[in-house]
């Protein structure tokens, strides 16, 4: 058996007289790759903190070998989720800080060599004279990486070190470190929010639960290396996937939205009156967005700069696409172009028959950050725009769609907050209800949850997935997240790499609704479509290029679409 490294008893930190953690029995085993996966506000970080020495626990101990931790040390070595680099060093001199607090005063020739070793064992020795502001932040996370291993320290502290970075970059750094970690056989403590980068890594995943105390534990014991699409086949993998997720969910994650509050009748401008019975009839029902020989060129020094090409596609009113590919590919800029928001170079777009001019209510955004204002209350915010959509609607019917999307959202008992005073997943359900309260014939959604932690990501899609249900408004959102993708849509819209941007595959998604990542977790398509798409991402993440038969295959679709 392993000896313990490090070892919590019966330990508990609070902070004034608010509990962080309770009552923390933990055993961290001599080389095992520990992941400890929870919420936000659990106390991941709190706990990373007193395993490193730079907090001290209200009751109980920490100890490393036996010893108590009383501050920090070299034998722990720590990755926060920011990169904390000296902005004025280049990535060798940032690393060579960490060398000479562990050598000082060692010969040039062999503190160069230290430095090299270190840098060439996160791939930057190419960068090795760049400095922070020249590097993207995967690379910026690498030197942070680089920085602690030069401490040669007995254990790796990583707290989120992966969480600000896209997904490719996250998974590509994540199997650098499992490398290192394989390599020199160091014990490794890792804190993250993301189930499957949890599963290929940790030989042990321990839950924790929102009132601080630890959850359910799980040892992996799923053959390495672990290779991320093959984990897509591997029975194993998907029962321990579809496991933990369930208990998280159960331990408070899944959105339990009540409301008892009905929707005002009452008929957005750009809709059809409601006295008028055969009302839908004024909306078209095929090519209800029609994108056609759709460009975005930009100027530049070096001549036109071509992003977006070709890129053809047919909704019916109220479809749901999730638009999907890697940083750069032209998400965005073909989800702003059909707001309205960016010109079209060449091509058109047509919405309900007419062509997309400018941007409009009629088409409601939802960007990765909600934009609010931060002095108005989440009423307020909701608010703004309401008026000019409802412009025959009494003040209590337009103060009746407002209260009744923010509960839908589960807000009710927030309307009245500031906010400044809301978290960040509150803010978003804020920029969802305003969204919807706009009565809008097209939403549009820009990564609205990239910037949250995977577990509040997974209660807004189903707060998202319930809404929409009711309303059934023609949606594409914009995502980089497999699971989201296949999850929201009716179909999955996947774009090459750009410069030159194009459709290069869509999938349908022949899947039940109403939806839910439980249900989905166990429906036999489910990883079939998923493999679909994570083999179209594969394929481009070298910066490929549509072959011929992708290009009738992207066509064959767009036929069947009209």
């Amino acid at each position: 058996m392993p000896m313990s490294v490090l070892q919590f008893d019966g330990l508990s930190k609070s902070y004034g007289d608010t509990p962080v953690l309770r009552d923390i029995d933990l055993e961290v085993r001599e080389g095992e790759f520990l992941v400890l996966l929870g919420f936000s506000g659990t106390g991941k970080t709190t706990l990373i903190n007193l395993m490193a020495g730079l907090d001290r626990p209200t009751r109980g101990c920490v100890t490393f070998k036996g010893a108590p931790v009383t501050g920090p040390g070299p034998e722990r070595g720590v990755i926060f989720q920011s990169y904390s680099l000296m902005p004025w060093l280049t990535v060798d001199g940032n690393v060579g800080l960490a060398v000479d607090t562990l050598f000082p005063g060692l010969p040039r020739a062999e503190r160069k060599a230290k430095v090299d070793h270190y840098v060439s064992m996160v791939g930057l020795s190419h960068a090795a004279t760049r400095r922070p502001a020249e590097l993207s932040g995967g690379m910026r996370q690498r030197v942070n990486v680089a920085r602690a291993l030069a401490m040669d320290p007995e254990v790796l502290l990583l707290d989120e070190p992966l969480s600000a970075l896209d997904a490719l970059t996250r998974a590509n750094l994540a199997d650098e470190i499992e490398r290192i970690w394989e390599a020199e056989k160091k014990t490794c403590v890792l804190i993250t929010n993301d189930v499957d980068e949890a599963i290929v890594l940790a030989d042990r995943i321990i839950a924790l639960r929102p009132d601080g105390t630890l959850g359910a534990e799980y040892e992996v014991d799923i053959p390495r290396p672990r290779e991320r699409s093959e984990m897509n086949h591997h029975e194993g993998f998907k029962a321990l996937r579809a496991e933990v997720t369930r208990y998280l969910m159960d331990v408070g994650i899944e959105a339990k939205v009540e409301g008892a509050r009905v929707l005002p009748d009452v008929t957005p401008i750009h809709g059809v009156p409601s006295a008028v019975a055969k009302a839908q009839e004024g909306l078209i029902d095929n090519r209800f967005l029609d994108f056609s020989q759709l460009h975005k060129v930009y100027p530049t020094p070096k001549g036109p700069l071509t992003v977006v090409e070709d890129f053809d596609l047919k909704m019916d009113r109220g479809e749901f696409i999730s638009l999907i590919g890697h940083s750069g590919c032209g998400k965005s800029t073909v989800l702003t172009m059909a707001a309205g928001l960016n010109e079209i170079s060449k091509g058109a777009i047509k919405l309900d028959g007419r062509h997309v001019e400018g941007a409009d209510p009629e088409r409601a955004v939802v960007f990765q950050s909600p934009s609010l204002f931060p002095w108005l209350t989440a009423r307020e915010n909701c608010a703004i725009g309401v008026d000019r959509v409802y412009p025959r609607a009494s003040r209590a019917e337009r103060q009746d769609v407002v209260d009744y999307y923010l509960e839908r959202v589960g807000l009710a008992d927030a309307m009245d907050k500031q906010a400044a005073a809301l978290s960040n997943g509150m803010k978003q359900r804020v920029g969802i209800a305003r969204a919807f309260a706009l009565s809008p014939k097209l939403l549009l959604l820009d990564e609205p949850f990239g910037m949250l932690d995977s577990l509040t990501r997974w209660e807004l899609q189903e707060v998202l997935m319930e809404v929409w249900s009711r309303t059934k408004v023609t949606a594409i959102c914009v995502t980089h997240d497999v699971d989201e993708a296949i999850l929201l849509a009716d179909r999955v819209v996947m774009m090459t790499n750009g410069p030159r941007a194009t459709i290069g595959k869509i999938v349908d998604v022949d899947l039940p609704r109403p939806r839910t990542r439980k249900a989905l977790l166990e429906h036999p398509d489910y990883y079939a479509y998923r493999q679909d798409v994570l083999d179209f991402l594969e394929e481009y993440e070298h910066g490929a290029k549509p072959n011929s038969s992708k290009t009738s295959e992207t066509a064959a679709s767009a036929i069947a679409a009209e």
